[in-house]
Order: structure tokens, then sequence, then C-alpha cells
């Protein structure tokens, strides 16, 4: 639950401002502002963004954050708490995993913080996941093989991207690179932003800067049509060459042990 409607009621009355006022400066009606603070409404992203940004607020503090005389903002520089992560859930209130197609990649860009937008994707759910927010990407191209192109990744949201570690896989969704699936190279620097590393390494690695960097979601999963081939069997011409290798790393170790 969000405290949005608490919240407005405050901030509002802190201002010494009517509803109407405050229906004036964002352009709305006044039955729409009683909505949003009796808790019967929730404003649309954009409209959301808009109040943040009069209030001098992150829209995740004006949604989730309890805002009375006791409260104070969080430093800006942590880059855990950057904005308000719509979802959906089932008819047991149970998040759906929404998924993102190749197809709809740009318009995600546009609309991942959208409530309607998000409601529109195409949803399904996984019992072998359990507490988390989950969300499906399907990916493009041959820069992660041994993962076909048209694979989709299952990926847990990373709220605090300290929490990113080097070595593993994410979706990393930026303004400039769209909705990529990488390796990261090194922790997240608020400097510098990420390091992502193609497991193909036709593909050199690249820096997405911190202002440009809009989601990061960890890989746990991936779903594909392109079942893998069998192993081939052995030849001699492989198990002559295979013990010729042990028999130097055998001699190697011997060498070194005198």
């Amino acid at each position: 639950m969000s405290n949005i409607s608490s919240n407005l009621k405050f901030l509002r009355k802190g201002k010494k401002i009517t509803q109407q006022q405050f229906a004036d400066i964002m352009e709305i009606k006044r039955a729409s502002v009683g909505a949003y603070e009796e808790d019967r409404a929730e404003p649309k992203y954009e409209l959301l963004k808009k109040i943040a940004e009069f209030y001098g607020l992150t829209m995740d503090e004006l949604a989730n954050d309890v805002i009375d005389e006791k409260w104070k903002p969080v430093p800006k520089s942590n880059a855990s708490n950057l904005r308000v992560l719509s979802v959906t859930v089932d008819g047991d209130d149970r998040e759906n995993i929404e998924l993102v197609p190749v197809k709809a990649s740009a318009g995600y860009l546009n609309g991942y913080g959208d409530p309607e937008y998000v409601a529109e994707l195409p949803k399904f759910s996984l019992p072998m996941f359990g507490q988390g927010t989950f969300r499906a990407f399907e990916i493009k191209g041959d820069s992660m093989l041994p993962l076909p192109s048209g694979s989709i990744i299952v990926a847990e949201y990373v709220e605090n991207w300290h929490d990113i570690k080097p070595g593993h896989t994410y979706i990393v969704v930026s303004r400039e690179e769209g909705v990529v699936y990488k390796r990261i190279a090194f922790k997240f620097k608020e400097d510098k932003g990420l390091k992502l590393v193609s497991d193909n390494k036709t593909y050199e690695p690249y820096w997405v800067e911190t202002p440009d960097i809009l989601e990061v979601w960890r890989a746990k999963a991936f779903i594909s049509t392109q079942l893998p081939e069998p192993t081939p069997e052995p030849t001699m011409e492989t198990l002559t060459s295979m013990m010729a290798q042990m028999q130097k790393t055998i001699n190697a170790v011997v060498d070194n042990s005198k």
C-alpha cells in the first residue's frame, strides 16, 4: 500500500493551499484532488512525477515514505530509491510476472513507470519464485551466447544498485541502450555507473552512466524454445587428445614437485 493519499494531504496543508488552488497549480479538477487525498484513486505516472517535483521530492518518497512532522528526506545521492515501480497483481493479490517482448522494448522506456502501460503487458506466473518482484524480458541478438536470440530472461527487481554483484548477469534498462541483457563487470559506481560485458567476446564492454540508468533486474532464469543439442559421442581422436593433455598436466605436476 502506498502513502500517497496521506502525504498529499499533509503536504498541501503544509503549504497552506486549498484543494482548488492545488488543482489549479496541477491543472487538474478539484474533485480529483479530493479523490487522491481520500485514497479513492491514485495519480497517473506523469501527474505523480509533476507533484513530486512541485514538492521537491522523489517519486519513491512521495509514494512510500510516511511524510509528517518527523519525516526527514534521505540524501538524494543514494541510487537505491530512484522511482516508483509499477506492478500488477492477480485475483489473489499476488504479483504477476509481466513480459516485455522485443517489439515492446522501445515503448517500455516511456511506459515503465506508468501503471496503465504495465497493466497492458502480457502476464504469467511461475510457482518456483517466492517473495520478490519479477519481470520477464525477451532478448535479441547473439551478444550473450550460448543463450539464443529470442530467449526470455526472468529477472528480479534490484532496488538498491549497490547490491549488484560483479560477474552476474542482469537486465539493464537505460535511455540510450534500451533493454539489454549483460554481465556486470564491477560493483555499481555512483560517479561512473555500470560496466556491461557480453558473454560473446566479439562485443566490446561499455559503460552506462548513472543518470542514464532507469532500471536494473537480476537474472534468475531463462525460457527458450530452442532445446540444447545432445553432447556428441567422443571419437578416438578426441580421446587421444584428452589423454595427451592429461599426460602433459601430470608431467608438469611431477616436474614441479622435484
